[in-house]
């Protein structure tokens, strides 16, 4: 047997190998940012304006070679900016203003602050991810803890309180409906309740009933709500969505509403879901659903989409999925032909997705009419 040398195979794992060291960056920077969020770094920049290395410390009770260290990083990231030269302990430092929307104005579009938060809660289970392959039983999402959920929480925010009403008036006659009559809506797997709050705000008429099956969700739900003046409209209920006993129990009459958001494919068996929604509707009702978007059939060298909701996938909904039960369990990337079955298996008539523009997310109405 003779060996040869194979360059483009060289080159190519060459390629592969400068990829995978290089995914360390991002990664690192990742947590350093998720450091800056906790220990309340980036408020204190941008309370104080500039700052020394012990400036930092003393503002936020640090160490001064942690903050060293850090306020070194986060410049050389690009991150932080050097606002006037010296040595180590006389130089300056501020966050830029459009980097502190970023990591610090929840509501901004540009919102961002979460998504080292979920970076750290997915390895705090990873070892129990990585030992489930071989028993498939899955990892409760609790288990993913409040870093997971106030990932979600941060990063689905903004869209929810920004462009709620923008979303719905793609649904032109369902929209106008709710904003004239009396009604009630269905937010399934509400998480920390920000989606039903931004629809009781959208159509003053309703009530708004969320329903997560996560305990500590519901408990952050509440406790947003109460940060409002929307009791007497708004209430959170811990329950399963699929479990049509449990749903009639908690909602009082007919829905002209009904949605799901950013949800349906951490359920586990989306179409027992769907059924108890159906089952739920008043005569022209609707279900409205937004959740990822990616291609309709499987290709490999996937986009940026596909990349990250696979991720996303491998390492938190498809295990948290599997805890919940024996049915049906998707995962992330939940293609839009996969919702049109579910929705006739359902018993829906109607499939429609919304004319809505976003970057990572598609809409789709569901009906019987």
């Amino acid at each position: 047997m003779t060996t040869t040398t194979d360059e483009p195979l060289a080159a190519r794992a060459e390629a592969f190998s400068a990829r995978l060291f290089e995914a360390l960056v991002p990664a690192m920077e990742l947590l350093c940012v998720e450091l800056g969020v906790r220990r309340g770094l980036y408020a204190a920049l941008e309370r104080i304006g500039s700052a020394t290395v012990s400036d930092l410390a003393r503002e936020t009770g640090i160490v001064e070679r942690y903050a060293r260290e850090w306020l070194e990083q986060q410049a050389a990231a690009g991150i932080l900016e050097v606002a006037e030269e010296g040595d180590a302990r006389s130089r300056r430092y501020a966050l830029p203003a459009a980097h502190a929307e970023v990591l610090l104005d929840s509501e901004s579009p540009y919102a961002m602050a979460g998504v080292g938060s979920f970076l750290v809660g997915m390895t705090d289970v990873f070892d129990a991810v990585v030992d489930d392959f071989a028993k498939g039983e899955g990892v409760a999402y609790h288990r993913y803890g409040a870093a997971v959920r106030d990932a979600i929480s941060s990063l689905n925010r903004p869209g929810f309180s920004l462009a709620m009403e923008e979303w719905m008036q793609s649904a032109a006659d369902l929209d106008e409906r709710l904003r004239t009559r009396p009604s009630v809506i269905v937010d399934a797997g509400c998480g920390t309740g920000w989606s039903t709050l931004a629809l009781a705000r959208t159509y003053p008429l309703a009530h708004v009933i969320g329903v997560d099956l996560d305990e500590a969700s519901v408990e952050d739900a509440r406790a947003n709500l109460a940060e409002t003046d929307l009791g007497d409209r708004v209430e959170f209920v811990r329950a399963d969505a699929g479990d049509a006993e449990a749903l009639r129990r908690a909602v009082p009459g007919p829905i002209a509403l009904g949605t799901v958001f950013e949800a349906l494919h951490d359920m586990n068996g989306p179409i027992r879901t769907l059924r108890a929604l159906r089952s739920l509707l008043a005569p022209g009702g609707a279900i409205v659903i937004g959740d990822e978007k990616v291609a309709d059939e499987f290709t490999p060298d996937g986009d940026f989409l596909e990349r990250l909701n696979y991720g996303f996938s491998v390492l938190h909904c498809l295990p948290a999925t599997i805890a919940e039960g024996q049915d049906e369990a998707n995962g992330t990337v939940m293609r839009a032909p996969t919702v049109e079955r579910w929705a006739r298996e359902a018993g829906f008539t109607r499939f429609e997705v919304l004319p809505i523009e976003h970057e990572l997310w598609s809409f789709y109405r569901l009906g019987t009419d």
